[in-house]
């Protein structure tokens, strides 16, 4: 009876509106949906594009499995890149119009020692719909350091921070 009133209350906080992050991409916590328009500084929740990379993402635990095509579950991130601005790549980590990011130094390896992705930047210019999507407070986050622009269309919506721990 527990698992079922467990699961009911999910389902409705779920039609609610609200969202639960357990991952360290975005602060801990409760979040609602909204529908402010995605912009930069804004935290969204995405399903990742199809790809042979996602798929790998899933199989190692960087993302779990769940509703988004592929069978890959939502993602959380900070839009930290917009239409326009020059995204460039180094050991540092992840510039943004000459501005370095926080946390953004790639690893060459996971917690596993398994070779990690990365996608190079080179004074790229984000075109219209694409977005650069990453932790601002993890160094360890599975982001765009490693997976590149996403496209807006896979934004599912902008989500607000209702209490964050």
């Amino acid at each position: 009876m527990a698992v079922f009133g467990l699961t009911a209350l999910s389902l409705v906080c779920y039609l609610a509106g609200l969202r639960v992050n357990t991952t360290k991409s975005i602060p801990v916590g409760v979040y609602r949906l909204t529908d402010v328009p995605v912009g930069k500084g804004e935290y969204v929740i995405f399903c990742p594009p199809r790809t042979a990379l996602f798929d790998e993402a899933r199989s190692r635990g960087y993302i779990g499995a769940g509703f988004c095509p592929g069978g890959y579950g939502y993602m959380m991130k900070r839009v930290l890149g917009v239409e326009g601005d020059m995204v460039s790549s180094g050991e540092e980590g992840i510039v943004v119009n000459g501005k370095l990011l926080p946390a953004s130094a790639p690893r060459k390896t996971d917690s596993a020692g398994r070779v990690l992705p990365r996608y190079l930047f080179s004074d790229y210019i984000l075109k219209g719909s694409e977005l650069l999507l990453m932790s601002d407070v993890s160094g360890t986050s599975f982001d765009g350091r490693y997976f590149g622009p996403v496209d807006a269309g896979q934004v599912r919506g902008v989500i607000k921070p209702l209490v964050t721990f």
